[in-house]
């Protein structure tokens, strides 16, 4: 019986080492003792008497031991789970919440972009409207200059004139 304790403490072993699940564990650890009763006991074994019973208290207490650790192994296992399910679950709300907070930026940007966009062009049209002016404004001081030379000319052909009438 100290066999099938040894037997079932590596199998457990096992278990943890191969990331088992607790009900392929449990599983397992009833065929191995299935299999080790229908192939080392008699028919007569299986029904207890009082020196199977003491016999197989070291075999209960180990299992219990064994038990009792498996099951302080799965709550941990089942606990882990739980707290990376929930971890999980926050991290996912955190992405959500960040996307949500990108899209509403995506959103602003895109407005002020607009409004940006507008006032270049409202900017940019006025300036084009200034230049044109500003040409305008040139021909016209031209102009105003050529009458300004031609009035000075005249002027002076004036002044000549009134020289030539005055006698010597």
């Amino acid at each position: 019986m100290d066999l099938l304790a040894h037997e079932n403490s590596s199998n457990f072993h096992l278990a943890m080492h191969t990331n088992l699940t607790p009900f392929d564990h449990h599983f397992n650890k009833f065929l191995t003792r299935f299999q080790n009763h229908q192939t080392s006991l008699p028919m007569q074994e299986l029904v207890p008497n009082s020196s199977s019973v003491s016999n197989n208290s070291t075999s209960d207490d180990a299992d219990e031991n064994q038990f009792s650790s498996s099951s302080i192994f799965d709550e941990r296992k089942r606990r882990r789970m739980i707290s990376n399910r929930e971890s999980a679950r926050r991290s996912r709300m955190r992405k959500q919440r960040h996307l949500d907070e990108l899209w509403s930026q995506i959103l602003l940007l895109r407005t002020e972009n607009h409004n940006l966009v507008d006032k270049l062009n409202l900017v940019s049209e006025s300036h084009d409207k200034v230049l044109q002016e500003n040409v305008k404004l040139k021909e016209e001081a031209m102009d105003l200059r050529e009458i300004v030379t031609e009035l000075q000319i005249c002027n002076s052909y004036s002044i000549f004139r009134d020289l030539e009438d005055i006698p010597l």
